[in-house]
């Protein structure tokens, strides 16, 4: 039988799609965020419990877990940001931020829901890293700094907490959801963009959703210290001279 997951970012694009695809497979779930009216009429709709909060607020992550009950089968942390500004543009602040959203609150979310994860015999975490994690782009230096930090917090974490609980990483490429609208809100802008992808399309929120519920469910009963690429071959491949 499907347990309870505990979604952080329950409110956006791909945590929303998450919470969405696990509640239709049978997961019970706790959804956290910071956009209260989004995230009450999600937990309505799935008839699920909700914690109101952002990464840097003190006794956020606690309070979730709390919330959430004493075991869960699975967390997923899909909180991000897109920053994207040159070098000589980004303020210690807008590091910090990143860092802290990304990688930090990802850390104390598994800290917090762990003995409560340990206590399912198929605990399961999913965190969420980027392309530009593992692929040098211009304007990503802040934000692709968190995402690095959150590949190498997965693979830690992993070789901590196995065999009791597997931790694994989506790493997207640019992906379809209200956090990204701002980027491709100009038609032509979002056209060049998907053409830099083998599979010359955008990712879309549904994709993450999927690989997401597999690597939370036991048909993925072997796979730990993954961060698996989502990206239409963008990362690996290269088919234009």
């Amino acid at each position: 039988m499907p347990g309870k997951i505990l979604i952080y970012g329950a409110s956006g694009g791909i945590g929303s799609a998450c919470a969405r695809l696990l509640s239709a497979r049978g997961y019970s779930l706790h959804l956290a965020g910071r956009n209260q009216a989004a995230l009450a009429a999600l937990a309505d709709e799935l008839q699920a419990g909700f914690s109101l909060g952002d990464a840097s607020d003190d006794g956020f992550f606690e309070a979730a877990s709390a919330a959430a009950g004493d075991s869960l089968s699975g967390l997923v942390y899909a909180v991000g940001s897109i920053n994207l500004k040159t070098l000589g543009r980004l303020k210690r602040s807008d590091f910090l931020r990143d860092f802290e959203l990304n990688a930090l609150g990802a850390a104390l979310a598994v800290q917090a829901a762990l003995p409560a994860l340990k206590k399912s015999t198929r605990g399961s975490v999913v965190l969420f890293s980027s392309i530009a994690a593992a692929q040098g782009f211009s304007m990503h230096a802040s934000i692709g700094m968190a995402k690095a930090a959150v590949s190498g917090l997965t693979l830690s974490l992993a070789a901590e907490l196995a065999p009791a609980v597997r931790v694994n990483a989506i790493a997207p490429s640019l992906t379809q959801t209200p956090l990204a609208a701002g980027l491709l809100q100009n038609e032509s802008v979002a056209q060049s963009i998907a053409a830099l992808h083998p599979i010359p399309r955008l990712g879309v929120a549904g994709e993450m959703a999927e690989l997401a519920a597999f690597l939370l469910s036991g048909q993925s009963s072997w796979i730990t210290g993954q961060i698996i690429g989502v990206d239409g071959g963008r990362s690996s491949l290269r088919v234009k001279g």
